[in-house]
């Protein structure tokens, strides 16, 4: 499927130069490509619907640019969750492809971002994936005001969730560090950024609401712990479905078990999740 699409290099501003003039889609042009690729499986409707959202993409992982992970990495990550998208996308269903594929373009890239920041041994443990979020959610919020970090906050997050005031001000480093950003200016240019290049061609009611895909997963999740057993469905509601995750050693004194069980027990019942998302092509 991804033979023809435009090719990742070492280069953004090379990158962005390709996909900029891929025209958006029409409503009526998506519906045709996507019920000839759905029907008949045309490979050829299939790649149009992609190039027609790769810009989407790099808008997604352009959100995650703070997350000292390569923004090259992210949108590639984040082209592949748009593939396996389209390979599930429904059209008769009546929303657009990319209010179906933002789920999966954000699932692959914040999944790969958790794979990168194991690979160095950060945000590995239970405490460090909270504050990682924790972390990240507090300084969204001071940004939009035009404020900055003050050492209160960090003291404010660190007695929240009981660890040094140093982890905090450690990962926020971590969080801040240098990348190629998009909103930077071009090289030779002192008034036009990455994003400039996209063009404003984008279609922002594409981006449709949320609340167009949300019942589609929500709706699939509900099904697939009803089919877990008690303490499968307990786990995962506990461990996943929270953003106030128990750690492995409190489950492990409830259920009378051992960390690395109930850990297998969340692996296994993840499986079946997926596997119920797979069978209705979602691709999870």
């Amino acid at each position: 499927m991804s033979s023809s699409l435009p090719a990742l290099s070492n280069s953004l501003q090379s990158y962005l130069a390709q996909i900029r003039d891929h025209p958006v889609l029409s409503r009526e042009e998506e519906y045709e490509l996507a019920m000839r690729h759905r029907e008949t499986g045309d490979l050829e409707a299939a790649r149009k619907l992609i190039v027609s959202n790769l810009k989407f993409v790099v808008r997604i992982a352009n959100e995650y640019k703070n997350y000292n992970v390569n923004t090259l990495d992210l949108i590639q990550e984040g082209n592949i969750g748009l593939m396996k998208a389209v390979r599930g996308f429904d059209p008769t269903k009546g929303y657009r492809l990319i209010s179906y594929a933002v789920w999966w373009i954000r699932a692959y890239i914040q999944n790969h971002i958790m794979k990168s920041w194991s690979l160095v041994k950060v945000g590995t443990n239970q405490s460090q994936r909270k504050l990682f979020y924790k972390l990240r959610s507090t300084k969204n919020k001071i940004e939009a005001t035009g404020a900055e970090m003050e050492e209160d906050i960090y003291s404010e997050i660190a007695k929240e969730l009981d660890v040094p005031d140093s982890q905090v001000i450690e990962m926020d480093r971590i969080m801040s560090g240098k990348d190629l950003s998009l909103d930077a200016n071009i090289e030779g240019s002192t008034e036009r950024t990455y994003v400039d290049m996209l063009g404003d061609t984008f279609d922002q009611e594409q981006f449709l609401e949320d609340s167009q895909a949300r019942p589609l997963v929500a709706k699939k999740i509900k099904e697939a712990l009803a089919n877990l057993k008690d303490r499968e469905r307990y786990i995962i509601e506990r461990r996943i479905l929270t953003d106030s995750p128990e750690t492995l050693e409190k489950l492990s004194r409830k259920f009378g078990i051992s960390r690395e069980r109930v850990r297998q027990i969340e692996k296994n019942a993840l499986n079946k999740i997926r596997k119920e998302f797979q069978k209705e092509h979602f691709h999870v």
